[in-house]
């Protein structure tokens, strides 16, 4: 259901929302800030800002979404995409954005719409980050030993059927395990195989609204940080790296026990995930693309 107006906040109330938004990214971004300041590494996190290229001070600008006015003084005024009415109120200027952004906003209002179409395919078991080091000789892609070793991880991609939907987890696959997919996902393809079970689908919504930039009201972008966040511990609990340096538990996906711990956190991820995707879907059609 597309979204409509609201009325104008006043300074108080937006200011506040504004604050509290601050609050909860300088929460979730904390450890990368004080990392960075020792230059030290961290293979779970640093993906949620490396792979998905978002500052920490960029995600803590609070933005009112689209159809929201804001009562002066707004900095907003100053922003890129926002315009100041007659009567002084700053609201998104939704002429200028689409003009900019509207390829953006229609591709990602298709390939959610039809992620949200297709029930959730679960069974893959995280396979994914196994054969991205799957027979692989030279230095993996994460600064941690593997948990069964290199004979020990080949063999449980020898062991399963690889069926990875997703392409920008695919396009990482070693040489040796693109053969062992039996999809083959691409670019193009990515509205007609996105579902909503896959881990980096999921951690995907949190891509899309940083594409859907100021349209998207704050507490919709960290919603979907706090999603991306959630799975990748998983993605990473689940894959055949050591995390246990980290204080985390290996989700053991070798065994019927891991399997099916696997599968009972991928469903939930699929349905937060697709609440989430319907909540980015309304902004999309919020705007005029």
């Amino acid at each position: 259901m597309p979204l409509t107006a609201a009325p104008a906040l006043d300074a108080a109330t937006w200011q506040s929302l504004a604050a509290t938004h601050g609050e909860r990214a300088d929460a979730f971004t904390a450890g990368r800030r004080e990392r960075r300041s020792r230059q030290q590494k961290h293979a779970i996190e640093d993906f949620l800002f490396e792979y998905y290229p978002v500052t920490p001070a960029a995600l803590r600008r609070w933005h009112p979404g689209v159809g929201v006015a804001l009562e002066p003084p707004a900095p907003h005024a100053g922003w890129r995409w926002y315009r100041t009415s007659d009567d002084g109120t700053v609201r998104l200027d939704v002429d200028a954005f689409v003009v900019d952004r509207g390829e953006a906003v229609r591709f990602v209002h298709a390939l959610l719409t039809a992620t949200l179409s297709r029930p959730a395919a679960t069974g893959c078991f995280g396979l994914h980050e196994w054969a991205m080091v799957y027979r692989e000789t030279d230095e993996h892609r994460h600064p941690l030993p593997l948990r069964l070793g290199p004979a020990g991880t080949d063999a449980v991609v020898e062991a399963h059927k690889i069926r990875c939907t997703h392409f920008d987890a695919y396009r990482f696959f070693t040489p040796d395990a693109v053969e062992r997919n039996t999809l083959r996902p691409t670019r193009s393809s990515m509205t007609a195989m996105e579902q909503p079970g896959c881990l980096h689908a999921g951690m995907d919504v949190y891509k899309w609204a940083t594409k859907l930039g100021p349209a998207v009201p704050g507490t919709l972008l960290l919603d979907c940080f706090e999603l991306a966040r959630d799975i990748r511990t998983l993605d990473m609990q689940a894959s055949p790296y050591d995390v246990t340096t980290y204080g985390l538990d290996p989700v053991s996906i070798e065994t019927p026990e891991g399997k099916a711990e696997y599968v009972a956190r991928q469903r939930v991820f699929a349905e937060r995930g697709n609440l989430l995707r319907a909540r980015l879907v309304d902004v999309c059609e919020a705007l005029p693309a």
